[in-house]
């Protein structure tokens, strides 16, 4: 039974599309059970419940046995590359790079709201789960409106926000509402460049609330300390959060850097993408920080069936840190193609520009990046001055409206007939109403141009004829082929990701048919909106450029439309940034910078890795020769746990070895000196204790445990004839017994 729960939980978390019932039904086929009964299910599913409970508290002892069970001892040491410094290595601008997002297809409808017994949603993320990398809602409601952070409700400035006001998945009012039927509507993680999970918190009755990354990267701060860097979908908008909530102080003074991953930066504003995009931050190297996007690529299929808590941790061990040292030789190899690449290419271009010094390409993103700030924002005066001459239109129409409701004239021929009484006293009514609603329009309009008038300190309401009528007219005109531009622009966006996803791995027939559906109802609205665009471009003074349907879905950045938006203001398509070949070679300059910066991160890592391969391989042996002196059983069980890592130890060695043989390689293959040196760390002393839990008088001695188990059913009767000989208290017993059990494998040995 055992051998078939084990295969059941690995099966899962491999293929998260297997249920219980098509497990149990091939069981009941390999048997040969004539008929399926719908209750073995049921009584599977009982018995998983127990063996998952009996692992986490068995994975716990040898934890407490390692000690590893300090405080966040999983976060400080879930990934080797990133948390295993060495002294006298190269310091690294970031000492952490992570990426952080929800997923919310991992999602549980509340019983309560659909008519069914007590919700159990003041349950959820607070179960006991076994492993630290969980944020429990308690924790994360500190950081939540109306707990500590009242800061959260009041108005930020958006000054350094070039994309204030696009996103609105953080307004807690309405997300709230909004995912309320279900108890848990996703989960929020944040992982590291690497894919190493770091924090997983609960999406508990609520949305994409900001308290969630808020409480992450509190976490982060107090495990890590300063010089980190995350990336987050809408980090322009949540590092105005961050700075005006309880954790910016301490983010701040510790130099939190708030980034956007590279897919989604796309969508945002051009100069956004200068500050936050991780193509144009020193020190990023070739990271993407879309880790999260890979991950959730692999848990979209847990809802249905496999707990997230497990598949987390068996993707860490066996997946993720399997393909380490596959991902550094492979970003290796990209950086070093760049850079080659880069020196072959770049001084063409150079050339063809007429540059010889690449100084040059970062004084033009600094141009740029001043020239967009200026630009962001329409100046507070010409506001006022378009909303005075639209007011002044509208004063304008009003009073015709209101002079042409002219009054019904009665004499005393028309009054004298019945047709007067029954029909033209109803429409001498109308007309009144009418017309007092007209002069309380031309009143309201009235006081609104006075007011403004106040504001610009006019003194002479304006007149068509006047400069200042004409010149506020052009802005106006201005303003709509913005507005128009917006919408095509978003129309184009929108295409982009469904243009992206119809081709996705993963999706099914219907879904491509929806989205094929949906791009043809899209170029049908692309057509409508750039014909009122070029009817706006038409319309300003001087003539704007006009665009072609062909033109228009070629663009694949939005610093296409940044450009259109800002010829506005003045022609720029004569300064050095703007043209495509300078944007070619400033993109190939920077990619090649950043392709340097990889190295460096990358000789940093292979340094790190090899140095814990060899302390972790010695700190185990040392800490397994303790235990088989003072408990064989706990052994068997950290031998159990060691070999978990240990089985990719030779396949690490290999590609490390291939990594210094590249030509370019420019890092160390000696193992260094750890700075790491607790209790419980690869480079500290090996040091065991024997849990309270476990520590019997008489313990019975076996061989050192082999990964293998062996017969699991002959060692159980065993166990059952010799289990009288404990008379302890329950609990201590229950622990004993799951470490007898657990240690079987060494009994058929024996």
């Amino acid at each position: 039974m055992v051998d078939a729960l084990e295969l059941y939980r690995v099966a899962c978390n491999r293929s998260p599309h297997l249920s219980i019932q098509a497990f149990v039904k091939t069981i009941s086929d390999l048997q040969g059970i004539f008929q399926y009964r719908p209750y073995l299910a049921r009584l599977f599913s009982i018995a998983l419940d127990v063996y998952l409970q009996m692992r986490l508290v068995v994975n716990d002892l040898v934890l407490k046995a390692l000690h590893h069970d300090t405080p966040d001892w999983h976060l400080k040491n879930t990934c080797p590359a990133c948390t295993y410094t060495l002294e006298d290595e190269q310091n690294l601008k970031f000492k952490l790079l992570f990426a952080m997002d929800r997923n919310d297809s991992l999602k549980r409808i509340s019983r309560a709201a659909i008519g069914g017994y007590e919700s159990t949603a003041k349950d959820v993320g607070e179960r006991f789960i076994g492993d630290d990398r969980y944020l429990s809602q308690t924790f994360v409601d500190q950081f939540g409106m109306g707990c500590s952070d009242e800061s959260l409700m009041e108005p930020m400035a958006d000054n350094d926000n070039p994309c204030a006001g696009r996103w609105k998945n953080m307004k807690e009012d309405v997300t709230s509402r909004m995912w309320g039927i279900f108890d848990e509507a996703g989960i929020f993680m944040a992982v590291c460049r690497h894919g190493f999970s770091l924090m997983v918190a609960d999406i508990v009755r609520s949305g994409e609330q900001s308290k969630y990354p808020l409480a992450t990267i509190s976490k982060l701060l107090d495990a890590f300390g300063d010089s980190l860097a995350g990336s987050y979908d809408i980090g322009c908008k949540f590092g105005t959060t961050l700075s005006c909530s309880t954790v910016g102080p301490r983010a701040q003074v510790l130099k939190y850097t708030s980034l956007v991953p590279a897919f989604h930066g796309y969508t945002h504003r051009r100069l956004c993408q200068l500050r936050f995009l991780a193509r144009y931050v020193d020190g990023m190297g070739l990271e993407d920080l879309e880790g999260c996007e890979r991950m959730f690529s692999k848990t979209n299929g847990l809802a249905s069936a496999v707990p997230i808590t497990g598949y987390i941790a068996h993707n860490d061990e066996h997946e993720v840190y399997q393909n380490l040292t596959t991902m550094i030789l492979n970003n290796y190899r990209q950086a070093l193609r760049i850079i080659q690449e880069g020196k072959n290419t770049l001084p063409r271009l150079m050339d063809d520009l007429g540059i010889t010094d690449v100084s040059v390409f970062s004084a033009w993103l600094l141009e740029e990046n001043e020239y967009l700030a200026s630009h962001s924002r329409e100046p507070e005066e010409e506001t006022l001055q378009m909303e005075y001459w639209q007011k002044l239109i509208n004063l304008d129409a009003s009073r015709s409206h209101h002079g042409d409701l002219a009054w019904t004239v009665a004499t005393p021929c028309s009054t004298g007939t019945s047709s007067f009484v029954q029909r033209d006293i109803a429409a001498t009514t109308r007309k009144e109403t009418m017309r007092r609603h007209a002069m309380e329009n031309f009143e309201k309009d009235l006081r609104m141009v006075q007011d403004l008038e106040v504001k610009l300190g006019i003194t002479k309401c304006w007149v068509p004829e006047d400069e200042e009528w004409q010149t506020a007219g052009r802005l106006v005109t201005n303003h709509k082929y913005q507005r128009c531009l917006d919408q095509l622009e978003s129309l184009i966006v929108a295409r982009i990701f469904e243009l992206s996803k119809m081709n996705q791995a993963g999706t099914g027939y219907k879904l491509r048919k929806h989205i094929a559906k949906a791009l043809k109802a899209c170029s049908a609205a692309i057509h409508t909106a750039l014909d009122r665009f070029n009817m706006a471009a038409r319309a300003c003074s001087p003539l704007r450029r006009q665009l072609t349907f062909e033109e228009v879905v070629e663009y694949t950045f939005l610093a296409n439309f940044d450009l259109l938006r800002n010829a506005t203001c003045e022609d720029i398509s004569q300064r050095p940034w703007a043209s495509p070949a300078a944007c070619t070679a400033m993109d190939q300059y920077f990619k090649v910078c950043h392709a340097e910066e990889e190295i460096e991160h990358l000789n940093v890592e292979v340094h790190r890795i090899l140095t814990y391969l060899n302390d972790e391989d010695r700190y185990m042996k040392a800490c397994i020769a303790q235990l088989q002196v003072s408990h064989p059983p706990l052994t068997y069980q950290v031998q159990l746990y060691y070999n978990v890592q240990a089985r990719f130890t030779d396949h690490h060695l290999r590609l490390l070895a291939e990594i210094s043989s590249l030509h370019g390689f420019t890092g160390t293959t000696l193992p260094g000196k750890s700075m790491k040196t607790n209790p419980g760390d690869s480079a500290g002393e090996p040091v065991t204790v024997i849990p309270p839990a476990v520590s019997i008088s008489t313990v019975p001695t076996f061989p050192l445990a082999a990964p293998d188990p062996g017969d699991n059913n002959s060692d159980l009767d065993e166990f059952d004839a010799d289990e009288d000989e404990y008379e302890d208290d329950g609990s201590t017993l229950t622990l004993q017994e799951i470490i007898r059990i657990s240690s079987d494998g060494c009994g058929a040995q024996e």
